[in-house]
């Protein structure tokens, strides 16, 4: 069984990571209770089975990846219970020894930003995860709540930069004032919020693993790129090295569908996660000190 991850000298989300990523491998596990996959599982699409199927993967994957993802939509869907249901995997995937990044892609103004940053990045509150994912469509820095609080509470936050979804390129490939893209833009905000960490910040990127890249720059970065779209959406490990370049060794991959195929049996999710996670860290070799990055390939 792998081992937990060590406590670091620091106690910021970018230094937890790293030790878990040390420990682990760069590997986030996602889960994403949609009604396929319970239906998958032999489960109702109910608060019953979302239960069972969260908490099953939970117990399984949580010990064997560095960073698990709930994905907050398919709890939500189910009104209160399906919340409560939530909690419970926060808790009980933070236990098993993995950093939690709950996905839940808020993006907002003023008090009501503050809001879902207290709701999400609070010491105490019922829904506290190590990270969040963030959309930074109203402005990045419409998003300082979270960037303040998170920095407080030693949590880290992840800003949608490119994703893989084609309606998103019209968006994020269009040009700024700047002659940058939006997606740059993006990556550029995160990077100034990252100067000066020795070994790089708490607040990272998401860069779809099939989204167009183009001439997307990472080199600044000096934090961590969270890459969804592995297995099911079409990409695999092994691309990686060739999409990232230099900034390869900052990424941490995900992967829900192709691991959670593998259930309901938790030798089975077990197995694939060790499996993936060996994998991840042979082909990344992530870096375990400081966090730099480079222009994808």
């Amino acid at each position: 069984m792998p081992s937990s991850p060590a406590e670091p000298a620091e106690c910021g989300f970018g230094a937890r990571l790293r030790a878990a990523v040390a420990a682990r491998g760069p590997l986030c596990a996602g889960i994403d209770p949609h009604p396929g996959l319970l239906a998958q599982w032999g489960l109702g699409d109910d608060v019953a089975g979302l239960e069972r199927f969260a908490l099953g993967a939970v117990e399984a994957l949580a010990p064997e990846v560095a960073v698990v993802k709930p994905q907050s939509a398919f709890f939500e869907r189910h009104g209160a219970r399906g919340i409560a249901v939530l909690e419970r995997v926060l808790l009980a995937a933070r236990d098993a020894g993995a950093l939690v990044l709950l996905d839940v892609k808020r993006g907002d103004i003023g008090t009501t930003m503050a809001g879902y940053a207290a709701a999400y990045l609070s010491d105490g509150a019922p829904l506290a995860a190590d990270a969040i994912t963030v959309s930074p469509y109203l402005g990045v820095g419409a998003l300082d709540p979270a960037f303040e609080l998170a920095g407080r509470t030693g949590r880290g936050v992840f800003v949608l930069a490119l994703t893989s979804n084609p309606e998103g390129a019209d968006v994020q490939a269009a040009v700024t004032s700047t002659g940058a893209t939006v997606a740059q833009s993006v990556v550029d905000a995160v990077a100034a919020r990252n100067a000066g960490w020795q070994f790089g910040g708490d607040v990272g990127v998401v860069v779809g693993a099939t989204a167009p890249f183009g001439t997307l720059r990472l080199d600044a970065l000096n934090g961590p790129i969270l890459v969804p779209g592995i297995g099911a959406q079409g990409a695999c490990l092994a691309d990686l090295p060739q999409i990232f370049g230099g900034a390869t060794r900052h990424v941490v991959a995900t992967t829900s569908r192709d691991l959670l195929r593998h259930g309901p049996q938790a030798a089975s999710l077990r197995h694939a996660a060790r499996r993936t996670a060996d994998q991840a860290c042979a082909l990344l070799r992530p870096l375990t000190g400081q966090l730099g990055g480079g222009t994808p390939g």
